[in-house]
């Protein structure tokens, strides 16, 4: 991204935060590129909207990627808390490209019908377990990347979401210790196709689900221990400015720990693994009439203490 363009996304992030930017010492971890560094690196958010501190420079035999850092558990998580305590130079934001914060993970979890609201919206019963489909990882890109309308879809929406970013290595996990394989969590825009999720492909969700740049992620992976409570947070979502989702994550009908269980019997969770947790009402398809993404559109997906992504559609 040109310096311009870092500047006209800063400009516009400054002015779609709805909800505080301060300085924190919560881990904010994230992955980025700037002109003067070789390839992506790892740094940390010096707070919600702030610069970035450059890990790598602090400690050179840290890992350059996420997951990779993520595999090494406490003792690459110890580094990046010293990193936060130091007094460290900060890496003004227009300076920076952000990438989402995990790239290329094995698998990418999604769940549908998963707040009671949205349930009420589309006046069909809550679901007693899961209803669980996927993306793949080649869908992610970062919290300021462009959203591509595919040419073979002309009903592309929008949807907020929670993600969770796994931790640590698991199978069978009982509800108890599910959070002990929680890495943290960021914001998801679950960009979907609803021709293809309708009425194409037999009406299985993936392809309507997946297409290329469908998965913007960001702006940080906040660490669990930084969230105060992942399921009384405020979620909302801006289409050119407007409000067309607002919610709260305690309306999720499977909380976090309940999702890792019920999909871990079925497969191993690995470090970098990441669980859309489901959208809460307002989405485009729903609106009468229905309401799609343009070309020019601009939509935001912001979650309280995590931040706010933004995306152009093209």
């Amino acid at each position: 991204m040109l310096v311009s363009g870092r500047r006209r996304v800063l400009t516009a992030l400054m002015q779609a935060q709805k909800w505080p930017i301060q300085p924190s010492r919560d881990m904010r971890l994230v992955q980025f590129q700037a002109p003067h560094l070789v390839g992506p690196h790892l740094g940390l958010e010096t707070g919600n909207g702030g610069g970035v501190i450059n890990l790598n420079a602090f400690d050179p035999t840290l890992p350059k990627t996420m997951i990779q850092f993520l595999e090494q558990g406490e003792v690459t998580l110890s580094v990046a808390r010293r990193a936060l305590a130091a007094q460290l130079p900060v890496l003004p934001r227009s300076e920076v490209t952000f990438l989402a914060p995990v790239t290329r993970p094995d698998k990418v979890v999604c769940v549908g019908m998963n707040y009671v609201d949205h349930c009420k919206e589309q006046n069909v019963p809550v679901p007693k377990e899961p209803i669980i489909f996927s993306k793949f990882a080649s869908s992610i890109v970062g919290p300021y990347d462009e959203v591509v309308l595919p040419p073979e879809s002309q009903e592309v929406d929008w949807e907020v979401e929670l993600a969770v970013v796994i931790g640590k290595k698991g199978k069978h996990i009982k509800a108890t210790d599910a959070m002990a394989h929680v890495a943290g969590f960021t914001v998801a825009h679950d960009v979907s196709a609803r021709d293809w999720l309708t009425r194409r492909n037999g009406k299985q969700w993936l392809l309507g689900k997946t297409f290329d740049t469908f998965c913007p992620l960001g702006p940080a992976l906040v660490t669990k221990d930084s969230v105060a409570d992942p399921h009384n947070l405020k979620i909302c979502c801006r289409v050119n400015g407007e409000v067309v989702q607002s919610s709260n994550t305690k309306q999720m009908v499977f909380k976090t720990e309940e999702l890792i269980a019920w999909v871990s019997q079925f497969v191993t969770f690995y470090p970098g693994d990441v669980i859309l947790t489901g959208t809460p009402p307002g989405v485009g398809v729903f609106r009468k009439p229905p309401v799609f993404l343009k070309k020019g559109d601009e939509v935001q997906c912001e979650i309280e203490e995590l931040g706010v992504i933004i995306n152009k559609v093209v």
